[in-house]
């Protein structure tokens, strides 16, 4: 059985102040059926494992360069995310693919370098609305599962999260039907590129536009394992009835 993954992406949000939601959390799951991972901006994930220690609250990166060191000014390793606290790291969000340009290419060294840092790492992809629209989100999702996904991928170190861009932060969700088309295709890739062992135990998450009214619904769909949410997660109020609604599917 693959153990349920409720992931929380804070992006450029929160200074020490916001903490205080980590230790809400923290209060609220000191055990939990779930797996737990908040994500906040990389200058508060030190404090923020401080702010959860002892509970079932874990928290990750946002993004790792390729290289576990050098002349990189700005960027950030895996290892340094490690060495912080660290345990998971989201590489090849649509942001990051959009906003700095990362290709498939650039996601796979990222997801590789977590790997060998002995973090998990949760490669993000989905179409855009343009792409939906033309009935090509199957070969958009082939091409960055092949692209982005390291041949050391194990179901230790690799979650797959599903974000179709035109859903994220827009309210607009896929059907139920929808969901469950990509996710059981990228289910069936990942067992024939690694085998059954390895494809059938790498969890796959849901993000875009999750929120407590819609959460149970989502995670009733075959091959859901979770979410990765990104506004939601900012407030533990609003992030806590998602996670009960995991524990529940």
């Amino acid at each position: 059985m693959r153990r349920k993954l409720a992931a929380g992406n804070w992006k450029m949000n929160g200074t020490g102040a916001v903490l205080a939601e980590i230790e809400a959390l923290a209060r609220t799951y000191p055990q939990a059926d779930v797996d737990i991972v908040i994500c906040p901006p990389a200058t508060l994930i030190h404090r923020a494992g401080t702010a959860a220690r002892g509970s079932a609250v874990t928290i990750g990166g946002q993004d790792c360069h390729a290289r576990a060191s050098g002349a990189h000014t700005g960027d950030i390793s895996a290892e340094m995310l490690r060495d912080a606290g660290a345990s998971h790291v989201i590489t090849g969000h649509s942001e990051r693919r959009e906003d700095h340009g990362e290709r498939n290419e650039t996601v796979r060294g990222k997801a590789r370098a977590a790997m060998q840092a002995g973090l998990a790492a949760i490669v993000c992809m989905g179409e855009s609305l343009t792409e939906r629209e033309a009935a090509n989100t199957l070969d958009i999702i082939a091409g960055q599962l092949s692209g982005s996904v390291p041949d050391m991928a194990t179901g230790e170190n690799l979650v797959i999260a599903y974000e179709p861009i035109w859903a994220i932060g827009t309210g607009l969700v896929p059907s139920p039907d929808q969901i469950g088309e990509v996710h059981g295709f990228i289910r069936a890739r990942l067992e024939r590129r690694f085998g059954a062992g390895v494809g059938r135990s790498v969890r796959l998450l849901y993000g875009g536009s999750v929120k407590p009214d819609n959460a149970a619904a989502i995670f009733a769909v075959p091959n859901v394992d979770g979410a990765l949410v990104g506004g939601a997660s900012l407030r533990a109020a609003d992030f806590s009835p998602i996670i009960a609604a995991l524990g529940e599917a």
